[in-house]
């Protein structure tokens, strides 16, 4: 644990990662629509990490991991390997090809083939498993004996979590005005992250999750105040965020994010086409849920006093040979 937080991550952790990513990443711009403005009565403001390397902001955590192992003063490791729904494996095997190390990265068989193809691009080994987290986690340990190599955990590594926290840093000099972000969330890295650094810096801005109501774990954990994973694999066009949040990300979230926001599969698939006709950003489903939300009868109940609203915009690796739910959303609605 870290001597200077009750958390696995701190502040000063974010503030490092930040410091040492600030030349390797993007500094995705913050967008507004004044149409979606009116609609719901606020101020919005989109975190575009769908400009990120990557396509997605998990490019932050990847990088920042690979420094920590390499910083370790037992020089690089033999091979980094991880399991992932695909925005992870991509970043990790940039993030180890331009170190200079081998990747192994695990996906389960249902993930997007363009998301696949991208992690090969980037020179890792794609093994493929079946889609629950107890396949991932048994063929990633074996993957890790094979190769003598180190888990990168996508989002329970401490040092995954303050590189996706640094996210927070930009948004709080991009929107001095802000009074709450809403964060999609899967296993809740990116979500701990930000919330560890908004909390500290800015305890009056609220920071609120993201979920679809088909994979609402973290939405359980906090309505039971106890770790309360997915039963079984999520059925969720939201692909990213089909895992549950864990060990390392529960506490922070139990402690510091304000609200668990839930939404359908239909109204993540409104918000997503909305965000690609209305502002020509293709945001993948995943990014589409954080628009949900703000869309969302509960959350338009909040007060209007929170008034700036940054939705983060995770990812923008859409699958395009899989938008039948497209043409036909209300046929394929799982909600």
């Amino acid at each position: 644990m870290n001597m200077d937080s009750p958390f696995c991550i701190s502040l000063k952790d974010v503030e490092e990662a930040h410091t040492y990513l600030q030349d390797k990443v993007h500094l995705t711009p913050v967008l507004t629509s004044s149409s979606l403005n009116r609609t719901t009565g606020r101020n919005l403001f989109f975190k575009c990490e769908i400009f990120q390397k990557t396509g997605s902001f998990k490019i932050r955590g990847a990088l920042n991991a690979v420094r920590s192992l390499s910083a370790g003063g037992e020089g690089k490791p033999k091979a980094v390997v991880t399991h992932s729904s695909g925005n992870h494996g991509q970043a990790l095997a940039l993030a180890a090809k331009m170190s200079g190390i081998p990747a192994c990265v695990v996906v389960p068989s249902t993930a997007p083939s363009c998301k696949k193809a991208a992690i090969l691009g980037y020179g890792a080994q794609v093994v493929e498993c079946e889609p629950n987290d107890e396949s991932r986690t048994y063929t990633a340990a074996n993957k890790v004996q094979e190769t003598g190599g180190v888990l990168v955990h996508s989002s329970q590594d401490p040092a995954v979590m303050a590189g996706q926290g640094s996210i927070a840093l930009e948004i709080l000099q991009q929107v001095p005005a802000v009074n709450a972000l809403v964060v999609p969330v899967g296993g809740g890295g990116m979500l701990a992250g930000i919330a560890v650094a908004v909390k500290a810096l800015r305890p009056d801005v609220k920071v609120f999750a993201a979920e679809p109501k088909n994979a609402d774990d973290c939405f359980q954990s906090k309505l039971n105040d106890r770790l309360t994973p997915n039963l079984a694999p999520p059925e969720t066009i939201a692909d990213a965020i089909k895992t549950s949040i864990g060990a390392s990300t529960w506490p922070v979230i139990r402690s510091l994010v304000d609200d668990v926001f839930t939404v359908s599969e239909e109204e993540i698939k409104r918000a997503t086409q909305l965000v690609w006709e209305r502002m020509k950003l293709v945001i993948e489903p995943t990014a589409g849920v954080g628009v949900a939300v703000v869309f969302s009868q509960r959350f338009q109940a909040l007060s209007k006093e929170i008034q700036n609203i940054c939705v983060v915009l995770c990812g923008g690796n859409v699958d395009m040979g899989a938008l039948d739910w497209l043409q036909n959303p209300k046929d394929t609605a799982t909600s």
